[in-house]
């Protein structure tokens, strides 16, 4: 069978020093030292990619963990906002009839707990304002039981005057809750709301 070369291909082959190194040169692929250095560098690049991601990866809050912080600010906030709100201690004689805090016979309500107050043993919370200071690490419930599976975060609360509406910060007569929840995989949720004093005496 008889192949016919082109005129470059007849060329090259028939001449054998000075120009036609040229012409084999031009013939040949990727040297191994060219191969070798490109795939040194394909790697590195790649390297540093799936570092990223990595990087990324651990420093994203992971979904399930922010949902279930979410849930755990949505309870204590219902909590927190279903407390009376009244401008003396339910515990003092005048609580339902006193219509400022100078109407209070003894306990007048404060930003705080009253002293021995807490969320699980008597005398418990029992007020709005009482919840501020208040944190957990763990979620416990109201029993002061753990709730399994919630040990990984961490719940903390502050209750303070707000301007709301036609009512002034001054006035004590509205309070911002805000509730800040912290859990596994850089997880933050901070959720705020708002109580007011619908009535005359007690709310």
């Amino acid at each position: 069978m008889c192949v016919r070369l082109s005129a470059e291909s007849r060329s090259c082959r028939q001449r054998r020093h000075g120009v036609g190194a040229l012409c084999l040169a031009r013939q040949q692929g990727l040297t191994l030292i060219e191969l070798l250095m490109f795939v040194v560098v394909v790697g590195l690049a790649l390297a540093a990619m799936l570092r990223l991601f990595t990087q990324t990866g651990q420093a994203s809050a992971d979904p399930q963990a922010q949902r279930q912080a979410l849930a755990i600010a949505e309870s204590m906030m219902e909590e927190v906002q279903l407390q009376p709100f009244t401008y003396c201690d339910p515990t003092d004689a005048n609580v339902a009839t006193a219509s400022s805090a100078a109407g209070c016979a003894t306990l007048p309500e404060a930003i705080g707990p009253e002293p021995g107050e807490t969320r699980y043993t008597s005398p418990l919370f029992d007020n709005v304002n009482d919840y501020h200071g208040f944190s957990m690490n763990g979620v416990n419930d109201i029993t002061n039981t753990p709730v399994a599976g919630l040990s990984g975060y961490r719940v903390s609360i502050t209750v303070q005057n707000a301007a709301l509406g036609s009512i002034s910060a001054g006035s004590g007569d509205a309070l911002l809750i805000t509730v800040q929840v912290s859990g596994p995989h850089n997880t933050a949720v901070q959720l705020q709301g708002y109580r007011a004093r619908f009535a005359p005496n007690a709310s």
